[in-house]
């Protein structure tokens, strides 16, 4: 009878769950070498991340301190930071609306307008103190942002069109506001004007550095040591050891460089600007709304695929609101530096221009246009090339058409970059 069996019953399939001789590759990355051999995976598959980015900062400050010796040196660096400030929150506050496959062509002029509230609430005639200032024209800049992504979510307009009369919308109200004859506003707020100008002492200088690296060395370990321990993807504790270490060498460089006197013989100028401080800050909060909220993952998933977004239960129109309220909101920041930095608000300013380097900062700094990809720190990666570009070329002496030829010139190999990318992961 077994032999009758035998001869009747086929072979049994293989085992798939047998242990064989081939090399696994680990879903979850246990060791350091395991996940760079991911990392780079993903890079011959098209997740470039942030490299070609820190390449192109690599290859233009090569480039222009080979023809300015003056280019990297401490004081240049420095100055170079504070101008890009106003182009990296504005290219942040692009990042949410390019995550949606949206654009937003009013930022520059929301920025305008909140940069003018707040200096005719603090002028002399009005006396308000410069924090109520502040409060109200960020308010109503996100208002402007929630009103526009309003319309763009319920009628179901393109935001090209809708931000396009934003644009102009806004131009006209922050010229109202100004008034007419001089159209000029000067800042005589103390504090007001520091956003952009004041500075922390060395001391000072240090001890905000060794916070702010021990706060990130925390976040970082707990949040990667509680995925490690739920059983999620993380990397691996020596990575992680590892991105802190890179934290903390990047604090100290930039802290001896804002620490070097880069003033006169006559002044002596020491010390981390205050707005390096408020770009940090909206960077922290905007990587934590984008990374660890539901709100972000809801902003990423209508990005990549909205009829799925919407078919999972997500209310669009309510998240593409807020989107574009956040970003009209973080426009106003952008807008409140920019005035600080010059010390008034005129009619000269040139929001049109401002978005554009804010779109073209945003895309450079690795936010794909077709949405779904990207993060905060893509603004300020890109919002630095653009103010590189800007400050080597002003040493240069150039003229202002070679500039804006070579900004367009570096915003479409980056287009093309995230393009051929994104067609490398769809095949494979």
């Amino acid at each position: 009878m077994s032999k009758v069996n035998e001869t009747l019953v086929p072979d049994a399939p293989p085992d798939p769950t047998a242990v064989t001789d081939a090399p696994v590759v680990p879903a979850i990355p246990e060791s350091l070498g395991d996940y760079l051999r991911v990392w780079v995976s993903r890079l011959k598959g098209g997740d470039t991340g942030i490299l070609p980015v820190l390449l192109g900062l690599f290859l233009i400050s090569i480039i222009f301190q080979s023809l300015n010796s003056h280019f990297l040196t401490a004081g240049n660096l420095v100055n170079l930071a504070v101008q890009g400030a106003v182009f990296m929150l504005l290219a942040m506050a692009e990042v949410f609306v390019l995550l949606l496959g949206e654009v937003d062509l009013s930022a520059g002029y929301v920025a305008g307008v909140g940069g003018t509230i707040a200096a005719k609430l603090v002028a002399d005639s009005a006396g308000w103190p410069w924090w109520a200032a502040m409060l109200i024209a960020l308010v109503c800049c996100a208002a402007i942002g929630a009103f526009q992504g309003t319309i763009i979510s319920r009628l179901g307009l393109p935001s090209f069109i809708v931000t396009l009369a934003g644009l102009l919308a806004w131009q006209g109200l922050m010229l109202f506001i100004l008034g007419t004859g001089q159209g000029l506003v000067p800042i005589n707020d103390k504090i007001y004007s520091d956003l952009a100008n004041g500075i922390l002492s060395p001391t000072a200088s240090w001890i905000v550095m060794i916070v702010i690296v021990a706060l990130f060395g925390l976040v970082s370990w707990s949040h990667d040591a509680r995925r490690r321990r739920s059983g999620l993807v993380a990397p691996p504790a020596s990575f992680t050891l590892l991105k802190i270490a890179g934290a903390a060498a990047v604090g100290v460089v930039v802290v001896l460089i804002c620490n070097t006197n880069r003033g006169t013989q006559f002044r002596t100028l020491r010390g981390v600007p205050w707005v390096l401080l408020i770009v940090l800050a909206v960077l922290a909060l905007w990587t934590f709304v984008l990374g660890r909220t539901k709100f972000g993952r809801y902003v990423y998933a209508i990005g990549g695929n909205p009829e799925a977004a919407r078919r999972a239960g997500i209310n669009l129109p309510l998240v593409r609101t807020a989107a574009f309220a956040l970003s009209s909101f973080t426009a106003g920041v952008a807008g409140l530096v920019y005035a600080s930095r010059l010390r008034s608000v005129s009619t000269n300013i040139d929001g049109g221009t401002l978005v554009l380097y804010a779109v073209a900062a945003a895309v450079i700094g690795g936010t794909s246009m077709f949405g779904g990809q990207g993060k905060a720190r893509d603004g300020v990666l890109g919002g630095i090339v653009i103010a590189a570009i800007y400050n080597g070329m002003d040493l240069q002496g150039y003229s202002t058409a070679a500039r804006l030829i070579v900004t367009a010139v570096v915003l479409v190999v980056a287009v093309s970059i995230d393009s051929l990318a994104r067609r490398g992961r769809t095949t494979r």
